[in-house]
């Protein structure tokens, strides 16, 4: 009997193995250059099909890896059952306790839609298109980290199943040091089902991205650099460098303000000093338009990612960054951080704070080989110009295949995440996207 056959009298959501139609569509990651080399594919229907996989493959020997729809994929899944969550919904905002409680298969554009006409958000990021679970486990830095800190230092309870199959409520109070752990440590410890997690005022929100030709990059970095030096924590801006296929280069500036309009042209009048706009979308917008900021796509593709956190930025990085073109990139991108990220958190889970005030990001589109060879070499070489301004350490969601979970963490967290992973699933029975014994 094949293991696809012995899985399907297991659990009652959708199995596919080796030899299915649809088996190899069914595993892949959302990075389409991240090969996903799995056993098999379950699709839980609830939390006890979870429970039920768990027991299954602990009595057959094998692993689990959770993915909703695979962002942040890794590729380091050879032999181990992957388990779709995206059956487990479920939206419940009671904007009374400024709370919502979400299951695992749940993306953050339908929090955002449930939110915000309650004048309230939740710490989503860049784009809404990732589920909320994924990208908490992670740590989650949000357009309003600077004001609220990670997204996994909002989190009051997750729902699991653990390496030994059984469900149970995860918090401060139940499991502390679990609780710690899945708050930023990645899904190596246990299988979340759903979180519950905070809400926070957003009556008033200002964004949008301004647009420049590639030739006013030195006068917009210029301008970010001062707008970023005293910035208040309600209003974050990101900086982009930005080269479309077949279009001309580009550089963006994106922001973010938690306040009203006028508060925020205000803070920004450095932008509209530079001439030559092509584009400015900025302007009061409602929490569920957060996405539109950046217009991620929100459809698989393929692209090499690579972040760095930079320890400041100077004439120095300035120079490594705009002295040549960024091509093959399609963007690098500098983030400001600082404000409550930069502060250890009360009770705070393992994505501890930042220190660095600001994240480099560089993508590149990889539609062959050849292509995604070019794209590292570059970013290669962007990061060597930029030692020693860079800290050597990367935020969890921010790793990319390759790379180690170790990079994310200082040495004591990472020994106590490896100590609990030892204790909780000496088995390695649960496997995150980054585990942390590797």
């Amino acid at each position: 009997m094949t293991i696809g056959n012995d899985l399907r009298r297991a659990v009652r959501g959708p199995v596919l193995a080796a030899g299915d139609e649809g088996f190899e569509r069914a595993g892949r990651a959302w990075n389409l250059a991240v090969d996903q080399p799995v056993l098999a594919v379950v699709e839980a229907e609830d939390a006890d099909d979870v429970a039920a996989l768990v027991t299954w493959a602990r009595l057959a020997g094998l692993s689990v890896a959770a993915q909703p729809l695979g962002h942040g994929a890794s590729g380091d899944v050879e032999g181990v059952i992957l388990l779709r969550t995206g059956r487990l919904g479920g939206v419940d905002v009671r904007p009374e306790r400024r709370t919502a409680r979400v299951g695992a298969g749940v993306r953050w554009n339908e929090v955002l839609a449930a939110a915000g006409p309650h004048g309230l958000t939740g710490l989503a990021g860049s784009s809404p298109g990732p589920s909320v679970v994924g990208y908490t486990l992670g740590g989650g830095l949000s357009w309003f980290g600077r004001r609220h800190g990670f997204a996994a230092d909002s989190v009051r309870a997750f729902d699991v199943v653990g390496a030994d199959g059984a469900r149970a409520t995860v918090s401060a109070t139940s499991d502390a040091e679990l609780f710690w752990a899945l708050r930023g440590g990645g899904g190596d410890f246990a299988l979340v089902t759903a979180v519950e997690f905070d809400l926070h005022p957003a009556p008033h929100l200002y964004g949008g991205r301004v647009l420049w030709p590639g030739e006013s990059a030195p006068r917009v970095l210029q301008a970010f650099r001062e707008i970023t030096a005293d910035a208040p924590e309600e209003l974050s801006v990101w900086f982009d460098l930005l080269r479309f296929p077949g279009a001309a280069p580009t550089v963006a500036v994106d922001v973010t303000f938690l306040g009203e309009t006028g508060d925020a042209q205000d803070l920004l009048r450095r932008l509209d000093k530079i001439d030559g706009v092509i584009s400015d979308s900025r302007g009061p917008l409602p929490v569920a338009e957060l996405g539109s900021i950046c217009a991620e796509p929100l459809a698989p593709g393929a692209g090499v990612n690579r972040g760095e956190l930079l320890t400041g930025l100077d004439d120095a990085v300035a120079t490594a960054l705009l002295a040549e073109p960024i091509d093959p990139l399609l963007s690098v991108q500098i983030r400001h951080l600082g404000g409550a990220l930069s502060r250890p958190a009360r009770d705070g889970g393992a994505c501890g704070h930042l220190a660095e005030p600001y994240m480099l990001g560089m993508l590149g589109l990889a539609p062959s080989p050849e292509a995604a060879a070019a794209v590292r070499a570059r970013q290669d070489e962007i990061s060597a110009a930029l030692v020693p301004r860079t800290s050597g350490r990367k935020p969890y969601t921010s790793l990319s295949p390759g790379e180690r979970a170790a990079a994310a963490f200082p040495v004591d967290v990472l020994a106590r995440l490896r100590d609990l992973k030892r204790s909780r699933d000496p088995h390695g029975l649960i496997r995150a996207n980054y585990p942390v014994l590797r």
